[in-house]
């Protein structure tokens, strides 16, 4: 898939890649939180994923149109669960949060080294509004679909933690050693 990077930036439009790419799961991971650039895929993805092997999964978007769970508008979310699928939406009042004036708020930075500085701020507490919020909600759905609590909420506290012990920023540098070691 690293090779369609550039072929998709130059297209300048969605395409099969967009879809492909998260589906393929070359690590073989059993529990995983997807988002999609547009609702209709959400069912369609948890059905592939099931048949693909899947255990657990939550496929997410938002509707301002990130491809994850939002803070500025509902965000729908299918989850593949036991063999079965349902499908809600949640505002960020549902996960205790309060929505930015502005969805540019949110905005990732315009390149690799400027969100790399967005993560840095948000896992060492320098950045604690609405980029850490987004950042949250998601970490702890993901803490959610792994089985390690009972709901996303319980999920963003559990992040919430790892964040201000510390701990997800090691995470983040052991990554990084692993990463740099393997190429």
């Amino acid at each position: 898939m690293k090779h369609a990077v550039q072929p998709r930036r130059e297209i300048g439009h969605r395409t099969i890649f967009n879809l492909a790419g998260p589906l393929s799961n070359p690590a073989g991971a059993t529990h995983q939180l997807i988002g999609v650039y547009d609702y209709s895929l959400c069912r369609m993805f948890a059905e592939v994923l099931h048949e693909l092997g899947s255990e657990r999964a939550l496929i997410v978007h938002g509707s301002d149109g990130l491809d994850e769970i939002t803070t500025t508008e509902v965000t729908e979310l299918t989850e593949l669960r036991d063999g079965r699928i349902h499908s809600w939406s949640a505002t960020p009042a549902d996960f205790g949060l309060d929505r930015p004036a502005h969805i540019k708020d949110l905005l990732a930075a315009d390149d690799a080294k400027g969100n790399a500085e967005i993560i840095l701020a948000i896992l060492t507490g320098e950045e604690t509004g609405h980029k850490a919020d987004v950042a949250l909600v998601n970490a702890g759905a993901a803490i959610y679909v792994a089985g390690m609590a009972g709901t996303i909420n319980e999920g963003m506290e559990l992040a919430r933690r790892a964040m201000m012990s510390g701990h997800a920023l090691e995470k983040l540098e052991l990554l990084r050693q692993i990463t740099n070691t393997a190429e």
